[in-house]
């Protein structure tokens, strides 16, 4: 499939929209019943939960599931503004709005010269592989408020840093979206609306930042890529266990905590090659903000010790912004991630009783999943420093940071 070069008319969006998120509230609405376990219990019991405790003004202090920055219990509690429907029902119909609304502005934008509507076919096509899952959380909710910024970002660059601020106060990932801000306009309106949200919750509600500590104890989830070595090793007498920890199925056991570490190591490593980038690139051309964010997000997802179902969500609205671009180069790793997200769908929720056991068809859907992710996140990292860094600029860096920093000068544009 050549993204660049295929015709992605605009006409057919809406039939194609209507009838895929059709098909998805037939799914959360259990009127046709989707293989696998019933993903959309999140939404009636956890989140139902959630929202009973929250809306008499504090944070579920006793509930080591809560993992989220305190923006996130405006997500849970918007369904009380449709007091004549039932929660699940309110958040679904929510979530159906907040994808609508990454259609239109990746409609709106593929309309406007330099842009191209096959970023809008990306979203209306890849979502649904999720299958329910992508009604049955929040994420599609935080991916419109980041669609929103990125394309933001050129013109509005403050706009842009108010809401890449304050969607990291709703999933942290969003603060990502400004590895390729080029104006401090964005940084300081990120940090001004992200200590606001975050001053605001601390007052009114208490234990807004509890979440901190419900991470500590955490082990490795079964999905993650370090999970592998896990799933492998069970099959020659590893003595650990497959426990529901946290919230999530995770791994417990001798040197879980080492293999925690090296993915930690790894999202450092990510951090330490996004810094390197920021400092090496000049070549920022109209798309470069996308493909950073895409770039960025893509890495740091990767090599998390969790890589939940939802997260493709982030990843399928980020590759469609970037495909919205004319110029972009993230036409392959866009692909490898649709892929990522078909294979996604079979092991969650169709296979995870494979994943759980770790039989190999189970792991077998793991390694092609995360493998599928690895090389989407080499090959766009690859892509976006060939796009940005000149040849032998990075050998020169040393030299002109240190040049730079004499005179007081800015390394970057």
């Amino acid at each position: 499939m050549n993204m660049a070069g295929a015709r992605w008319p605009l006409a057919g969006l809406p039939v194609a929209w209507g009838l895929t998120r059709l098909m998805l509230l037939l799914f959360v609405f259990r009127v046709l019943v989707f293989p696998g376990a019933d993903v959309t219990t999140d939404v009636s019991v956890i989140y139902h939960g959630w929202y009973e405790v929250l809306r008499h003004g504090t944070f579920p202090l006793d509930d080591v599931t809560w993992q989220y920055p305190p923006a996130a219990a405006l997500a849970v509690l918007a369904p009380g503004a449709l007091p004549f429907l039932s929660y699940p029902t309110a958040f679904f119909l929510l979530a159906l709005l907040a994808d609508l609304t990454v259609l239109a502005l990746l409609g709106y934008a593929g309309r406007r010269p330099g842009k191209s509507p096959r970023g809008a076919w990306v979203w209306v096509a890849g979502l649904p592989l999720l299958g329910p899952t992508a009604y049955a959380r929040y994420d599609v909710m935080v991916t419109a408020v980041a669609v929103a910024a990125l394309f933001a970002g050129a013109r509005r660059p403050r706009v842009m840093g108010a809401l890449a601020g304050f969607g990291a106060m709703v999933k942290v990932w969003p603060a990502l979206l400004l590895v390729g801000a080029v104006r401090l306009r964005a940084w300081g309106a990120a940090a001004a609306t992200a200590a606001g949200v975050a001053a605001l919750f601390a007052v009114t509600m208490p234990g807004a930042f509890a979440f901190l500590a419900f991470q500590r104890d955490r082990g490795t989830e079964v999905e993650s890529l370090g999970a592998l070595v896990f799933h492998v090793a069970r099959h020659f007498g590893w003595r650990g266990e497959v426990l529901l920890n946290y919230g999530s199925v995770e791994f417990l056991g001798p040197y879980v905590g080492l293999v925690s570490a090296a993915a930690l190591t790894l999202t450092c490593a990510a951090f330490g090659w996004l810094l390197l980038w920021r400092l090496a690139a000049i070549g920022f051309r109209p798309h470069t903000l996308a493909d950073a964010a895409f770039t960025a997000v893509l890495m740091f997802t990767t090599t998390s010790r969790v890589i939940s179902p939802q997260y493709l969500v982030w990843l399928i609205g980020l590759a469609a912004v970037c495909v919205s671009f004319r110029g972009t180069r993230m036409g392959r790793p866009v692909l490898l991630v649709l892929a990522a997200t078909v294979v996604t769908v079979l092991e969650f929720p169709i296979g995870f009783s494979h994943v759980v056991v770790g039989d190999w068809y189970g792991t077998g859907l793991l390694f092609l999943r995360n493998g599928l992710l690895v090389g989407a996140a080499l090959l766009a990292a690859g892509r976006l420093w060939r796009s940005t860094v000149p040849a032998g600029r990075a050998a020169a860096l040393p030299a002109h940071t240190a040049r730079a920093s004499a005179k007081g000068t800015p390394i970057s544009s």
